[in-house]
């Protein structure tokens, strides 16, 4: 038996087996995916999206208008994101801290978490010397516009760029295991100390008894058993509520499945009319960094997607698609993130199949409309023509959070300020999944600082 079943493998559960494992602890790691590495990850587009994704690439809000993209690979969506490392303000503390009772959601209080985790992990920000064109329309028209924008920073190394390596193929997995992702950093450390890995095993459910749990899972249809002192959920917002009410916690747990949220992102493109090659180099180097816009809840990004995922965004059928399609060098591209309501519901249906009940409510399409008006300008002041400039208002959730919220009433919440599913003393959640509301900033970075938090108090005497 084990001390910990770590369920998931992505920031949390790769950060949770290297605290564990370093504290002498006897553990293995549940992945529903697939167990990849640098040299066999896919390498092109349409391989990518259907083997490293769950849905095939992408699972869809009940009424269609989101979309939600959700890694099904070891080292879950730290293999596929860009890997920023965002701290949270005090705007996020006082927030969380006034809806949940949480004395220590301070930023005093999480520093030491960011620190260490900061020092084990290689970061840097995109030297402007490696800025593609992209990069220069956000920032000169953040600029003209006086509004303020600072790097991003990236947990990276030795990323080659004066190669011509090119970040957008990292979306499928880096080749180079320049990102520091879950794979290549905590999980590989934690496996030198000992980690079992059991990868392609997809958890059903969990339970508890005599000081045993037990989790139960599929791996190829055959049924496989695992028990542990205790077990880490780090499946994220959908994983985390699909087991839990699969396992019938949904009587003793009114909150879960509730508080679902994923920061709703819209992309908007310009046709210019030279070459921009904004998939070319480093496409995501700068973000948006104005008080006005954190207090109004958006963030905005230069990003850039790969040709299946403009050719799902951009208008037309037939031969005006295909026009447009024509023009992929020349497109620019800006994305605008929300702080949206956390007002989603995730359940089940009778076959176990995750549902997602999440509309945008009338603040959320404000924001939203408000933040595509804005980028519209940027790419005017950029020079772009305004026939040429095409929003997409089909918004995807990368950031899916809540689900499984943290509080101190059990009334009101599914894990306890210890990070303990109430009701249970082995059962531990310390993802994205207990987020009370949407921070309206990058969680990874946080994610691993509560992560790191929950697993010391697991082992502490």
């Amino acid at each position: 038996m084990y001390d910990f079943a770590i369920i998931g493998s992505g920031v949390s559960g790769g950060r949770v087996a290297y605290e564990l494992t370093r504290a002498g602890a006897r553990c293995v790691l549940i992945e529903a995916g697939k167990s990849l590495s640098a040299k066999t990850f896919p390498n092109n587009e349409l391989d990518y999206s259907s083997r490293l994704f769950w849905g095939g690439g992408l699972e869809l809000s009940k009424d269609g208008r989101l979309g939600f993209l959700r890694a099904k690979v070891l080292g879950g969506t730290s293999i596929v994101n860009q890997a920023l490392l965002d701290e949270f303000d005090d705007f996020v503390w006082e927030d969380w801290r006034s809806r949940t009772g949480i004395s220590f959601f301070k930023g005093s209080e999480f520093q030491s978490q960011y620190d260490a985790v900061f020092s084990e992990v290689s970061h840097s920000e995109i030297a402007r010397k490696f800025w593609n064109k992209n990069t220069g329309f956000f920032t000169t028209a953040f600029d003209k516009l006086g509004c303020g924008w600072k790097p991003l920073v990236r947990a990276q190394k030795d990323c080659k760029l004066e190669q011509g390596s090119d970040c957008i193929v990292c979306l499928g997995g880096c080749p180079r295991d320049s990102k520091q992702s879950a794979l290549v950093t905590t999980i590989q450390e934690a496996t030198q100390r000992g980690l079992v890995i059991e990868s392609e095993l997809e958890v059903q459910e969990i339970s508890q008894s005599s000081g045993v749990a037990k989790v139960r899972g599929l791996r190829q249809g055959l049924l496989v058993e695992i028990d542990a002192a205790k077990i880490f959920l780090a499946a994220g917002a959908l994983g985390n509520s699909a087991i839990l009410l699969r396992s019938g916690f949904r009587k003793s747990l009114p909150a879960l499945g509730t508080r679902f949220t994923c920061h709703p992102q819209y992309m908007t493109y310009a046709i210019f009319d030279e070459p921009i090659d904004a998939h070319k180099g480093a496409f995501q180097a700068v973000k948006s960094n104005d008080k006005k816009f954190r207090v109004s809840g958006l963030k905005f990004e230069n990003v850039f997607a790969p040709p299946i995922g403009t050719a799902m965004l951009l208008p037309g059928i037939g031969r005006t698609h295909h026009r447009l399609m024509k023009k992929y060098r020349y497109m620019a591209s800006m994305e605008v993130a929300i702080r949206d309501d956390a007002t989603g519901k995730i359940s089940v249906s009778k076959n176990g199949k995750i549902l997602i009940d999440k509309k945008m409510t009338a603040e959320d399409r404000n924001k939203s409309k408000e933040g595509l008006e804005h980028v519209k300008k940027c790419f005017l002041v950029a020079g772009a023509k305004e026939e040429n400039i095409f929003a997409c208002h089909q918004g995807f959730g990368l950031h899916l959070m809540g689900g499984c919220p943290i509080g101190s009433d059990s009334a009101a919440a599914v894990v306890d300020p210890d990070f303990r599913v109430f009701g249970s003393k082995n059962i531990y959640i310390a993802d994205s999944s207990i987020f009370p509301a949407a921070p309206g900033i990058n969680p990874s970075f946080s994610i691993m600082a509560l992560s790191r938090m929950a697993a010391m108090k697991a082992v502490a005497p």
